[in-house]
């Protein structure tokens, strides 16, 4: 017989959409045994994120905030499946083409969780079973669609419909059960559990009661203790840990005078305190969302470093997270007595919550969260800035990451009516403290705001004020004051290298009272 036999083009793309459903059901179910992270899938988006140019992780922070995450994903699974059909069109004569595909995005797997250093090399074996379930499959279904021959007589149309569709289901229902069985077994140590077990949390050294006028929240500013759900979120985590606290641990070594390591109930059995501090991302631009406060529950890092002893020359306390993320911390912030550096294992009197780093996290005041706020920590090594690059020292952050004095207006003052209108927002100076806030309209002259109590240097302070406005439009800008007498520069600066500046500045279309 001289006719070549050819797939069908629906029979081609349901070939390589079903073998690409086999090697993530199957990579997803083995990595529920060695890794949760070790799936294929997750170790390859784990990969772009890490590799992935500092202005596309700029913008998706900025522009998606924490939908970043899941667009990461359907971006990719969109890529897969274009490969997947590619493969299979490459593949309507011979599988070899398709073969060679499946096995080209295995290696890939292989190399994602290869360079996972939050994974050890058992965790290789499911995207190696994954490549192995893709590459079985697509070749049987390649056999399977193409037209058989008996003898000189070619059986042009192949199996039946109903055939097909049996087969095809059946391969689906088999890589969607593995990939649930995955998820299932993955995640059966359920954190949560685990966290609802820890109980509340009762400081021995408590922070001073919050005052009636912490905040302004009636004149449009955040309360002055952001809850748990409205608490910004920046992380590098496609998938949040889920650390039990009978499986967490803290090792502290490096430049130390001996290794320690303790466990949860090492922590939780000490003394607790607790500290009012303001956290803020990096990434925050003027007038970002990218800040947040809390009640943090947990006890002094430096008594934990120093019960290491850490040895002269030391520069950077180097933390891991536990899922391979790394912090760089100058070591003099995390030892400084009037700091107040925690390891945190609560927040507003509760367990901390699981996507902010239960069971336990870093918080030092003052500091930019990249360089101060490692979630889920599992390991402090004690180095030297040589020694050891950070992940965002890596991709061209600055080393010391200091919190700079900034304010916000958050007052929606955009369509107001004409004569006084009330403005509020936050100011922030973190460890130093903010002296005072003013705002002017247009270029008038700057006016000194109303503040609310000072609970600690380390917090945000709210602060409202009226100001007159004229039928029109105006421009409203906010500037702060630390207690060191440095007032916030009108110098407008990125968030690269370490932070932006900027006077926080909203319109405002006032019209005529009717």
């Amino acid at each position: 017989m001289d006719e070549e036999r050819r797939l069908t083009f629906p029979q081609a793309a349901l070939t390589g959409l079903l073998a690409l459903a086999a090697t993530l059901g199957v990579g997803h179910l083995v990595a529920g045994f060695v890794g949760y992270t070790a799936s294929p899938f997750v170790a390859v988006a784990n990969f772009v994120i890490d590799h992935s140019p500092h202005a596309v992780v700029a913008w998706a922070e900025r522009t998606l905030e924490t939908w970043d995450k899941p667009v990461l994903k359907i971006g990719l699974a969109v890529v897969l499946v274009l490969i997947a059909l590619l493969a299979g069109q490459l593949s309507r004569s011979k599988p070899l083409p398709g073969q060679l595909v499946v096995g080209v995005l295995g290696a890939a797997g292989v190399a994602a969780v290869y360079v996972r250093t939050d994974l050890g090399q058992v965790s290789l074996l499911a995207p190696v079973a994954a490549t192995v379930a893709g590459m079985v499959v697509f070749t049987w279904l390649h056999r399977f669609f193409l037209p058989r021959v008996f003898f000189d007589v070619r059986e042009s149309e192949g199996p039946g419909r109903r055939k097909v569709l049996i087969t095809g289901a059946s391969v689906a229902a088999g890589a969607g059960v593995a990939a649930l069985a995955g998820e299932f077994i993955g995640t059966r140590k359920n954190a949560e559990e685990s966290r609802a077990a820890v109980g509340r949390l009762v400081a021995a050294r408590t922070a001073p009661p919050i005052p009636p006028d912490a905040d302004f929240v009636k004149f449009g500013t955040p309360p002055y203790l952001t809850p748990s759900e409205d608490f910004y979120r920046i992380d590098t985590a496609l998938v949040v840990p889920q650390v039990r606290t009978e499986d967490w641990s803290l090792r502290i070594h490096g430049m130390v005078d001996r290794e320690v390591t303790y466990t949860y109930d090492d922590i939780r059995s000490r003394p607790l305190l607790e500290r009012d501090v303001t956290l803020c991302c990096v990434s925050n631009e003027v007038g970002g969302p990218y800040i947040s406060n809390a009640r943090w529950i947990g006890i002094d890092l430096r008594d934990l470093l120093n019960e290491a002893g850490v040895k002269p020359g030391a520069e950077q306390m180097f933390a891991t997270s536990v899922d391979g993320w790394t912090c760089g911390t100058p070591v003099e912030a995390a030892l400084d007595p009037g700091r107040g550096a925690m390891l945190a294992i609560g927040m507003d009197g509760e367990p901390l919550p699981i996507e902010h780093g239960f069971p336990a996290r870093i918080v030092i005041p003052g500091l930019y969260g990249y360089v101060s706020a490692t979630k889920w920590v599992t390991e402090l090594e004690i180095t030297t800035w040589k020694e050891r690059e950070a992940y965002w020292l890596d991709r061209g952050w600055g080393r010391e990451g200091p919190v700079k004095t900034q304010s916000r207006i958050d007052t929606k003052v955009s369509a107001v009516t004409a004569g006084k209108v009330v403005v509020s927002g936050i100011a922030w100076a973190q460890h130093t403290g903010v002296a005072k806030v003013e705002v002017r309209v247009d270029q008038g002259p700057w006016r000194e705001t109303v503040l609310s109590a000072e609970t600690s240097k380390d917090t945000w302070r709210m602060w409202w004020t009226e100001v007159d406005v004229t039928a029109g439009r105006h421009q409203v800008a906010v500037r702060a004051t630390d207690q060191s007498g440095h007032t916030q520069t009108e110098e407008r600066v990125g968030t690269v290298p370490d932070g932006a500046t900027g006077l926080h500045t909203v319109s405002v279309n006032a019209h005529q009272r009717r």
